[in-house]
Parts: C-alpha cells; sequence; structure tokens
C-alpha cells in the first residue's frame, strides 16, 4: 500500500511513495487514481446557492470588526444596520437591491406571483394588500432587471443532467405574429436546457438550440428525442457530428403522445408555458425576459410532483436554499 498526499512542493500537486514516482519521477498510475477521484466527487457534490445573510466585513476599512446595530426603519421594511469598531462607521447592506425604494420581500413577491401565473396588473393589485404600492409597469421593470441578472449567473452552473435530452416546439405570439418556441429539456431530472425564438416550424435552424445546450451542459448526449421534422433532423448533425462518429448519438424523431416513445414530459413543459402566455396574450419581443424568466421559475423555483416535490435544479444537483429561492438567487448573482 502507497500513501499519496497532496504538496504544492511540485507542480503536478501530488507525491506518491511508490517507487515510480520515488525514482522515475512520473506521475504514477496511485496518483492518477486520486486525481479521478477528487474529479469525480467534484463532479457529484450538490452545487448549493445559499440566502446571504450575515455580513462578515466592513465595506468601508474591510474589518471583520462589526457588530449589529439595530435596523433601520421606512414605510417599505426594515433593513439590518452594522457598525464597525475599527473605523466607527455604521453601514447597511442590501445585496442585489441597493438603491431599491421596495424592500426585496415586495420584489421578489411580485416575482413569484407572476411566474406562477398572474398578469402584470394582477400582481400589482395584489401586492396593495401588502402596503406595497406599484404600478404594473413598475413590476414589470422589476422583471426585467433580475431576470437578467438571474440568467448571467444561473448560466455559469453547469447541472448535473441525464444523457438523454428532448426536444420539441411551441407556437407563439410576438406582437401579433406567429413564432416558435423551441426548447431542450433533459429527460430524466426535467431540467429546461435551452431555448430558441424561430420564425418557421419546420424549415428554421435550429443548430444553435442543440449547441446551447452542449455548451451549457458540458456534455453531448446519448440520445435525443424529438418528433419528425426534418429541422431536428438537419439541426442534430450539424451540432453533433463530430460526437455522434466518436459515441454514436441515436436520434430517435417517430415519438408520439403514446406508446414507449412517447413525448408526454415534453408536452408538459409545453403546457406550463402555455398557460402562461395566454395571460400576456403575447410576446412583446422576440428576447423578452418573460420567457428567460419562467425557465429559471421551471428549473429552479417550482416544485414538480413527478420529480417528488423536488425543483429540476435540486434534482440535476444544484440546491437553492432557503423559503425565498427568488431573494436567494438574486443575492447570489449581485455578489
Amino acid at each position: 500500500m502507497y500513501n499519496v498526499s497532496r504538496t504544492k512542493s511540485f507542480a503536478i500537486g501530488w507525491i506518491c511513495d511508490c517507487p515510480d514516482f520515488t525514482y522515475r519521477e512520473v506521475k504514477c498510475k496511485h496518483i492518477w487514481a486520486v486525481e479521478f477521484s477528487v474529479k469525480l466527487r467534484e463532479a457529484i457534490q450538490p452545487k448549493v446557492i445559499e440566502p446571504i445573510g450575515n455580513v462578515h466585513a466592513c465595506i468601508y476599512c474591510h474589518s471583520d470588526q462589526i457588530v449589529r446595530d439595530g435596523l433601520r426603519h421606512n414605510q417599505y421594511g426594515d433593513i439590518q444596520k452594522w457598525n464597525c469598531k475599527l473605523c466607527g462607521r455604521y453601514f447597511t447592506v442590501n445585496i442585489g437591491f441597493e438603491r431599491m425604494k421596495h424592500n426585496p420581500q415586495a420584489v421578489t413577491t411580485a416575482m413569484q406571483l407572476y411566474f406562477s401565473g398572474e398578469s402584470l396588473r394582477n400582481t400589482a393589485k395584489s401586492l396593495r394588500l401588502i402596503g406595497v404600492q406599484v404600478s404594473h409597469k413598475t413590476v414589470l421593470k422589476w422583471i426585467q432587471k433580475y431576470v437578467c441578472l438571474m440568467e448571467k449567473y444561473l448560466d455559469k452552473i453547469a447541472p448535473n443532467v441525464s444523457d438523454t435530452w428532448r426536444a420539441d416546439e411551441l407556437f407563439l405570439k410576438v406582437r401579433g405574429n406567429m413564432k416558435y418556441l423551441y426548447a431542450l429539456m433533459d429527460d430524466e431530472t426535467r431540467f429546461w436546457i435551452a431555448k430558441e425564438v424561430a420564425d418557421t416550424k419546420y424549415t428554421a435552424d435550429i443548430t444553435p438550440l442543440f449547441r446551447q445546450g452542449k455548451d451549457f451542459a458540458g456534455k453531448a448526449p446519448t440520445t435525443i428525442l424529438t418528433d419528425g421534422a426534418f429541422n431536428f433532423d438537419s439541426a442534430f448533425r450539424k451540432a453533433f457530428w463530430r460526437e455522434n462518429k466518436a459515441l454514436m448519438i441515436q436520434h430517435i424523431r417517430h415519438i408520439r403522445m403514446s406508446g414507449d416513445k412517447n413525448n408526454n414530459r415534453m408536452e408538459r413543459l409545453n403546457g406550463e408555458i402555455r398557460d402562461r402566455e395566454k395571460v400576456m396574450r403575447s410576446l412583446k419581443n422576440e428576447d423578452s425576459p418573460i420567457v428567460a424568466g419562467y425557465r429559471i421559475f421551471h428549473n429552479y423555483v417550482r416544485p414538480h410532483m413527478a420529480l417528488e416535490n423536488q425543483t429540476p435544479a435540486e434534482k440535476a444537483g444544484i440546491v437553492v436554499k432557503g423559503s425565498n429561492k427568488w431573494l436567494a438567487i438574486i443575492q447570489n448573482a449581485s455578489s
């Protein structure tokens, strides 16, 4: 039995007391095994997004000698005050909601109401019940601001998805014109991997959809389930032709609503999007933050009964802690 330990003295980062490493000074099989084990543990370890509730340093002198110093009260809520013993200054920290007139609870409640199915005007009316006086335009501005912020942050966290993906399209209206929303979803975790809005159904080039999904997940699937549309097959060949030769990726195109290769899981996602789209009547722009926001809501906030009341993100190894998941994501995206 040989001992492998980490050290900063060697460029490889590990040393072993076996003859291969000791006398030949090469990376031995024991070091290779340890490195593989470490990478495997890092890959399967859940990624945790926690609410940021504690402040660890003064924002002025960066000293850790800080203590709580009461609350600052206003008509929109209470904010914790901190006092620094080193420089003697007090400060407040409102991560992600700096210079906002309303408190984080109001903003995140508005987002929860809206993506749960309420219209902008109904969301504004509901907020009045908790003393938050805002217009529907203000609610839309909150959504536009924070969806963009959260999307940039979450797109850097790769989920642990399975090797089987599904793709389908759904027609939407954008300013009264017919468009098609293409979605790519993981079969096992129901994680919505990628999206694309196109002008046509059968002739649109959806290669970017598959490439975006491959880059985001950090791997290519072994099986893709779609309907028989020609552009799915064309995009599959363009996006995965290298991996297809090496891994023999299977593209199943004869799925239907019943039978062994049904598309029920994908149709369930389409139903969620359709319910949200009916309330809005139509989208205003192809790159509307509403679609991106609903993708965040579907993946990280909304629990699914088919997943034992877990979110797709939790099933894919991304755990958002706290009762207010919107707040935790916004804080981490802003920090």
